[in-house]
């Protein structure tokens, strides 16, 4: 049965955004970050110190380990990251390492565009039809939500920091949306649809999503089965190929875990769904009331299976933000459906709220960069020197042209999208993905000094270093967090020994928390802490054998 479709569009609302300024805009947000910076502590330092392992030598490929600790797992997403390393010698191995997770972060949002075009075109999604004509054409249709999608992700703020590290979240965010394309694109990409799900489902589970890859491969032939599509129907036994290989994969690289959490807390859950799915979970909500009667079509269903198995996980796993990160390409194409059946105080409301926010952080790095390099105002200066002690500020022509060349676009855009009214779909998530993209870009360029200084492990392994010998022929770290192992390991060339205790080890030397006491047969050297460690409960001490 043929029912009324919520979205009345006309012809000259389904205009496409301009090539060259989306690529401008998505190299506004793939690109900041990649340069310029090491690895930032916790997942980001952990990750390249399991990829650095492997490119180093000083752990196989088959099981990456820090400090003899092996990685938990799949190890496909440290191959990325050691093979670019090996490749490209002539690059500082982070920024090695970072470029094909550029390029992983650009394959995501390419897929979810196509996923959103394909279910765009299915007949139950189209717009009504008028009775004289001037209705947008299925394919016009198709490419402005498919844009609005793109847009609706970059605007998702939990995609802002993970989807610019090197983890294996980032690597499983790419199968998810891979996935996605492939349901999507089953009736008519007979090929490509086949083999980006026979790819994507393996991919997931040799990235540390087993589970999650086997649930969204079971309710992909569950949605194929009930499927009207011919096409879509056939595509059934390259599911079932697909969820085998995960399960093969899981299994050679050991990456089932359990990692449920018994305790469920509302209060933390909801604070990060509010914040982490902005902007594109109200308006996914919004899309399923106003879609309700089409509750069953694919243009809904894809997208929510896709979103229900990731909201599951976050759930389990103690309101984890990476398990939710696989929801975001969800969450931004059923974005894209709620555009045609907004209402136009809705998207003015999100205008100017856009406008008055980043705006606003747009300003307040202004402030904190002035304030850095002459001295004025003098508060800014203070925090930051409190945040980032011995901090030195450099000053770079280049970073300088490029966050003011960012800034004369944000405003041309307010300009664009505030003078008069446009029709184009795609208008209310506008300024939104283009204020994300500008506070990312002048956080990546005018705070990069500081924020590297105070993330990265580089100086608190430079304070550290005069105090170890040359010729010391390894360190023990029993009880040390993974970033810090990775840390000494890359910044100091050390070899680490975290495994065991400290007489098992052999080390001449080894570090140890303040709070720890000084064992017997072992003498203090040196006491170091963090520049960002103001209390000094995070310091280290360096230990000799007697």
């Amino acid at each position: 049965m043929n029912l009324p479709s919520p979205a009345i569009v006309a012809e000259r609302s389904a205009e496409r955004l301009p090539r060259l300024a989306l690529i401008l805009l998505c190299a506004a947000y793939v690109l900041p970050g990649v340069f310029g910076r090491d690895p930032w502590r916790n997942a980001d330092l952990t990750a390249f110190g399991f990829m650095a392992s492997i490119a180093e030598g000083r752990a196989p490929w088959w099981q990456p380990a820090i400090a003899g600790i092996p990685a938990e797992g799949g190890p496909l997403p440290y191959w990325l990251g050691a093979l670019a390393i090996k490749a490209l010698p002539f690059l500082s191995a982070p920024l090695a390492a970072r470029l094909p997770y550029a390029l992983v972060l650009v394959g995501v949002l390419i897929a979810v565009w196509y996923a959103c075009f394909h279910l765009a075109r299915t007949e139950a999604a189209q717009p009504v039809a008028f009775a004289f004509g001037g209705e947008a054409q299925a394919v016009d249709y198709a490419r402005a939500l498919a844009d609005g999608a793109l847009l609706a992700l970059m605007a998702s703020l939990g995609l802002l920091r993970l989807g610019h590290e090197t983890t294996p979240e980032l690597v499983q965010l790419l199968a998810v949306s891979g996935y996605l394309y492939g349901l999507a694109a089953a009736p008519f990409r007979r090929i490509a649809s086949r083999v980006a799900v026979l790819i994507a489902l393996p991919a997931l589970a040799a990235s540390g999503a087993p589970t999650v890859a086997c649930l969204l491969g079971m309710l992909g032939v569950l949605l194929n089965h009930r499927s009207s599509y011919r096409e879509a129907k056939d595509q059934r036994v390259w599911l079932l190929g697909a969820l085998t290989l995960a399960v093969l994969a899981a299994w050679a690289f050991n990456a089932w875990a359990w990692r449920v959490q018994a305790e469920l807390r509302i209060k933390p859950l909801l604070s990060l769904l509010a914040w982490f799915c902005w902007p594109s979970g109200p308006m996914a909500l919004w899309t399923l009331w106003s879609w309700r009667r089409h509750r069953m079509r694919r243009h809904i269903t894809v997208p929510f299976i896709a979103l229900l198995v990731p909201l599951l996980a976050c759930i389990t796993m103690d309101s984890s933000d990476r398990a939710l990160l696989l929801a975001l390409p969800s969450l931004a194409i059923l974005a894209a459906f709620a555009l045609p059946t907004l209402s136009r105080g809705f998207s003015a409301a999100v205008d100017w709220f856009s406008v008055f926010f980043f705006s606003a952080a747009a300003l307040f790095f202004w402030v904190y960069y002035v304030s850095l390099h002459t001295g004025w105002p003098a508060q800014p200066l203070t925090n930051m020197r409190r945040l980032a002690d011995g901090l030195v500020p450099q000053f770079n022509i280049g970073t300088l042209a490029l966050a003011i060349t960012a800034t004369l676009a944000w405003l041309a855009l307010v300009r664009w999208r505030t003078a008069r009214h446009r029709h184009a779909l795609w208008k209310s998530l506008a300024l939104p993905g283009g204020g994300v993209a500008l506070g990312w870009l002048l956080t990546m360029s005018l705070l990069l000094p500081p924020l590297d200084y105070a993330l990265s492990d580089s100086p608190v392994v430079a304070r550290l270093k005069p105090h170890v010998p040359a010729d010391v022929n390894c360190l023990a770290a029993p009880g040390q967090s993974l970033p810090l192992l990775a840390a000494m390991e890359w910044h100091g060339g050390w070899r680490m020994r975290a495994t065991g205790t400290l007489a098992d080890t052999g080390c001449s030397h080894a570090i140890i928390g303040i709070a720890h006491a000084v064992p017997s047969g072992w003498t203090v050297v040196a006491q170091v802490r963090r520049p960002t460690d103001r209390s000094g409960a995070g310091s280290l001490v360096l230990i000799r054998r007697q």
